[in-house]
């Protein structure tokens, strides 16, 4: 009891250092980008200017739309609205029209423009009392208020990442059992090749946020907040209904357990039904949003002019199956090339290392590993032979035992993440059974990416997927690997400055 407790007293402080480190590096990372950009939109023209342009809301009288009042700290709000680039625009738009005006605006979900609408109109709100209190200046101005959204968009971005680090680090000790893994994984995502779109008004940071944060909640137990989570994820990125294959993943195993060896009929309807209904709640803001789409643009409308998506079997907003795959589209590819091998490479390495996990979807995993995993957990944490003995009991009070047993394990000194030895289990990180779903689903990702949309997004559609990060983390603690090391920290510094330079000056970049 007591070498156990100076062990744990001893291993403390290492982990909150490890947060604290993680934490850091999120915010340096978040600094490091916006001074880049910042210096390239100084030394730099854009490309495009049309940045400044601010054209009147559709829905809105011209008298509302008048810019004549003066404008607080010019530069600076003229500095903010240059830098809104590419889809920043169409957010920023949606956020102050209070409307999706344009087909083309449907393609960007509503979370970040609702948070955006949301904060900057506390904002106008609190500067306007303040200012008309001292009889300084009329904050009613058209012009300011799209700066007040984009300062808005920057911040929620910014401020959501480096929360999003933070429960990536959580995830990933929980998964890998392993700390200084995560710890590497973590500084690896803090710095990932997509960064510049995590700083930028973009939806990466908020999508990353939800779906870490609810992976977190899952493996700790946290059904409910869960599938929340995932629900918002899905209203910031269209991927986001992707989280819902964790509870599919889940939901089949606790199946398989409650049917084939409880052999309880009854129990395997109760397993079933929870899981659906859990994955039907977080699909159903993803395909609101597109039924929304489909009633504004599609319905009331000849035959003959509707869009050709409109007339789909299942009409969704996308670019479809090889339509990408076109002789000029060959620099898109060479861009996206490195994500998709890296991630490729992670699934291949997995695969051949655990062939029978792998391709048996976790059935012939002992029970043992399951039980070890924070997603695979059987009905029942007991050896085959006894579950014959076991008495009665409903899918609820099963999960609601596990659950606790989850929230008792979490809430002590991060227990995973110490060193435990002669458990070989703690020991295969990347390779543990729990890795799995995560493979699975940047798997399902990855050929998304390549075959189905526009390949040059890869890169940070692929971003926020664990797996990438421990796979790198995982190959730099191998002998020999020092040159994969240099490889992957070199792609990462190439893409941050790259994305950064081109990005921010209106030059393409994925």
């Amino acid at each position: 009891m007591t070498t156990t407790a100076a062990a744990t007293a001893t291993a403390f402080p290492t982990n909150q250092q490890h947060k604290t480190l993680v934490l850091k590096s999120a915010i340096l990372s978040r600094l490091l980008l916006l001074t880049l950009i910042l210096i390239w939109r100084s030394l730099l023209t854009p490309y495009d200017t049309s940045a400044p342009l601010n054209p009147s809301c559709l829905e809105i009288a011209k008298d509302q739309n008048s810019d004549s009042a003066a404008v607080l700290f010019p530069k600076l709000a003229s500095a903010i609205e240059n830098g809104i680039v590419w889809d920043s625009v169409y957010f920023v738009r949606s956020a102050q029209c209070a409307a999706y005006e344009y087909e083309q605006s449907y393609a960007f979900l509503p979370l970040l423009p609702l948070f955006i609408s949301f904060l900057s109109h506390t904002a106008v709100l609190g500067m306007s009392g303040y200012f008309i209190n001292n009889v300084a200046f009329v904050f009613t101005a058209f012009y300011l208020y799209k700066a007040v959204l984009g300062l808005s968009g920057y911040f929620i971005n910014n401020v959501a990442f480096v929360f999003t680090a933070f429960y990536f680090y959580k995830l990933s000790v929980i998964i890998l059992k392993d700390s200084e893994l995560a710890l590497r994984a973590s500084i690896l995502f803090c710095f990932n090749p997509a960064s510049i779109f995590y700083s930028s008004i973009y939806s990466e940071s908020l999508y990353a946020l939800f779906s870490f944060g609810g992976l977190y909640y899952l493996v700790t137990g946290g059904n409910t907040v869960a599938v929340v989570s995932f629900a918002l994820s899905g209203c910031a990125r269209s991927n986001g209904v992707l989280n819902a294959g964790y509870f599919c993943f889940q939901t089949m195993h606790h199946a398989y357990d409650a049917l084939f060896l409880k052999k309880r009929a009854f129990l395997t309807i109760q397993v079933l039904t929870a899981g659906a209904l859990r994955c039907i709640c977080i699909l159903t803001p993803f395909f609101a949003f597109q039924a929304y789409g489909y009633y504004n643009i599609c319905l009331g409308h000849d035959l003959h002019e509707m869009r050709p998506w409109c007339k789909a079997r299942v009409p969704l907003l996308g670019v479809g199956f090889l339509r990408y795959f076109q002789l000029k589209q060959l620099p898109n590819f060479l861009l996206a090339s490195p994500i998709l091998s890296l991630a490729v490479c992670s699934i291949i390495y997995y695969a051949k290392s655990r062939p029978g996990i792998f391709f048996s979807l976790g059935f012939q995993a002992s029970i043992e590993e399951k039980n070890s995993s924070a997603l695979l957990f059987s009905l029942e944490s007991v050896p085959r032979s006894n579950i014959a003995r076991l008495p009665e009991k409903s899918y609820s009070k099963i999960q609601e035992n596990h659950n606790l047993r989850q929230r008792k394990h979490t809430n002590r000194v991060d227990p995973v993440a110490l060193p435990i030895e002669n458990d070989p289990l703690a020991k295969l990180g990347y390779l543990s059974i729990s890795v799995l779903p995560f493979i699975l689903q940047l798997g399902f990702m990855a050929a998304t990416a390549f075959f189905v949309m526009h390949v040059q997004v890869a890169t940070r559609f692929l971003s926020a997927s664990p797996p990438l990060y421990w796979f790198a983390s995982h190959l730099m603690v191998h002998p020999g690997s020092k040159r994969w090391a240099y490889l992957i920290w070199a792609y990462s510094a190439a893409y941050i400055l790259l994305g950064s330079l081109l990005f921010s000056n209106f030059y393409p970049f994925t």
